[in-house]
């Protein structure tokens, strides 16, 4: 998570609580050190966000402050809660964690009407739950298609045949069963889909391609058929 957002987090995390919270607590919850928070804690008073107290002790963000408000109106509220209920189906652990935090902003944000229709759960979507895939992290995915740095993959098809493939990761496609990485395959030198539950293992590479992520979605969507949408098996 880069600074800026952090500093977010942590506004949000002030805002939502009712009670003292502990850099420990924030810490884990953004998956950082507890001394990163204290720096990010000072940036922020320096800033002059009214965040009280100390090490040791907590903090608690003074009543009165708040950020600007986005003002969407009660159907385009509705839209976001829902669609953040659709990703409660996907496999990617990371994007779950991330609509449950949105959700709570919202909520905390809204009217109390609307309120409680978003905490009573009256929005749901159902549908079969795609675990998440053992062999590969689908944040490290998503950053790698942001970063556009390569990765290296243990991969196994339908066939069980086994293969290490260095790739570009240009999309992911969320299915009900599973989710597919859309990447430029080095080794068939061609845009190709990855079941993310037959990769056993990836890890980023220290080589990007930076500057061709786009024309290569550009590729991959010219070639994009029903057929291809249909079928996500390699």
């Amino acid at each position: 998570m880069r600074k800026a957002s952090r500093l977010f987090e942590i506004i949000q995390i002030l805002r939502l609580s009712r009670r003292v919270v502990t850099a420990a607590e924030i810490a884990e919850q953004l998956e950082v050190t507890p001394r990163s928070i204290y720096r990010d804690i000072a940036a922020l008073q320096a800033m002059r966000v009214p965040i009280e107290g100390e090490r040791g002790l907590g903090y608690i963000l003074r009543p009165g402050f708040d950020l600007p408000p986005l003002m969407f109106s009660v159907e385009e509220t509705e839209a976001i809660v829902l669609g953040l209920a659709l990703l409660e189906r996907t496999a990617d652990t990371g994007l779950k964690q991330a609509a449950r935090r949105v959700n709570a902003k919202i909520a905390a944000a809204v009217p109390e009407p609307l309120r409680q229709v978003l905490q009573g759960n009256a929005l749901q979507a159902w549908g079969s739950v795609a675990p998440a895939p053992e062999g590969i992290d689908l944040a490290m995915v998503r950053a790698a298609i942001r970063d556009e740095r390569k990765l290296l993959i243990d991969y196994r098809d339908e066939l069980a045949n086994a293969t290490e493939r260095t790739v570009r990761p240009l999309a992911l496609v969320y299915y009900s069963a599973t989710a597919v990485i859309v990447a430029w395959c080095e080794l068939r030198k061609a845009i190709r889909n990855f079941r993310a539950d037959r990769v056993e293992d990836c890890q980023p590479l220290e080589d990007f391609f930076l500057g061709e992520g786009n024309a290569l979605r550009e590729l991959w969507t010219a070639g994009w058929t029903s057929s291809t949408v249909a079928a996500p098996a390699q």
